[in-house]
């Protein structure tokens, strides 16, 4: 089985105490099975300290957070991690310890991600300047070959992304390209009318309504892209496709897929460019827009039937 990942991949590396938006607050933060039998059986005083702050419920165990902010139990005052200043990184469940990575599965390969939720990933993957490519980390030499469906979606994607990354073109141009080979346009998208429904989805922070505010003077035509932004937004659809169009194999919504990751570009130029157009203020937009919608299934699975609906 090969592991695939984008070229910049290798360069993440959690910032830990100099995290603005730290993933241990306002995080559900759920325990593996393995690791909680571990943390049930550790000893000592952090062995005692794990099992008063575990919530275990029928739907499984959970770190109990703290305060209005709701903050992991072990995060320090210093921004850093107890458990790793006192076990070790391995001592992390699993889901700290992927985080913010995700993957994708096929038959022949798993590929790895880094999410824009984390601030960090956030500004190395907008700041990435070159194309990105796709390399090989890894090949244990195992797994299938990919079938005719995986093939045939990554062939798809391969030619999307080439699209993007056709720099003889604004980033607005290659967008309006994308939209056109699923056969729509941008104009589709009429922000009062959608702006109700962006409201209605649950959300993780109050103030994401206040910024989904501003595309009330959201125009329905292609936004136009200053310069400095031209390469971090070309950046932000590539990255977009390679997370949500592999999802396709398993609801078979190829062109709300698609319309998906379009939508929540132009949604993040258009909160960019009505608050300052600078790289800063996308990082921003990006981060929240994916804390908001790619880490909740009902949210994406709303805005999906949603753009089926509207076809």
């Amino acid at each position: 089985m090969k592991t695939i990942v984008p070229d910049y991949y290798p360069h993440f590396s959690c910032i830990a105490g100099g995290c603005r938006h730290s993933c241990c607050i306002g995080w559900e933060i759920d325990i593996d099975p393995d690791t909680l039998r571990r943390y049930q059986q550790q000893d000592g005083a952090i062995g005692e300290r794990l099992r008063q702050n575990i919530d275990i419920t029928p739907e499984g165990a959970c770190f109990h957070l703290q305060g209005a902010e709701e903050r992991c139990p072990f995060l320090n005052q210093d921004g850093l991690c107890d458990l790793i200043l006192t076990l070790g990184e391995d001592s992390l469940c699993q889901i700290c310890t992927d985080h913010p990575r995700f993957r994708n599965f096929f038959s022949d390969r798993t590929e790895i991600g880094l999410g824009l939720c984390c601030e960090e990933a956030c500004r190395l993957i907008l700041s990435w300047n070159d194309p990105v490519r796709l390399i090989e980390l890894a090949d244990d030499g195992e797994g299938c070959d990919a079938d005719p469906d995986e093939l045939q979606l990554l062939s798809l994607r391969q030619r999307l992304t080439a699209l993007m990354q056709d720099r003889s073109r604004s980033v607005e141009a290659r967008v309006a390209a994308l939209l056109a080979s699923v056969g729509a346009h941008v104009s589709d998208f009429v922000w009062l009318d959608w702006l109700p429904f962006f409201l209605s989805l649950e959300r993780l922070y109050e103030h994401w309504a206040d910024e989904l505010q501003r595309l009330e003077n959201a125009s329905c035509s292609m936004p136009v892209i200053p310069s400095n932004l031209q390469i971090p937004l070309e950046q932000l659809m590539v990255y977009l496709l390679f997370r949500h169009l592999p999802s396709a194999l398993d609801d078979g919504m190829e062109r709300e897929r698609i319309l998906l990751c379009v939508l929540m570009w132009l949604t993040a130029a258009h909160l960019t460019l009505h608050a300052g157009s600078t790289m800063q203020v996308l990082a921003e937009c990006c981060r929240l827009l994916s804390s908001e919608w790619e880490y909740s299934e009902d949210n994406i699975a709303a805005i999906l039937n949603k753009l089926a609906q509207s076809e």
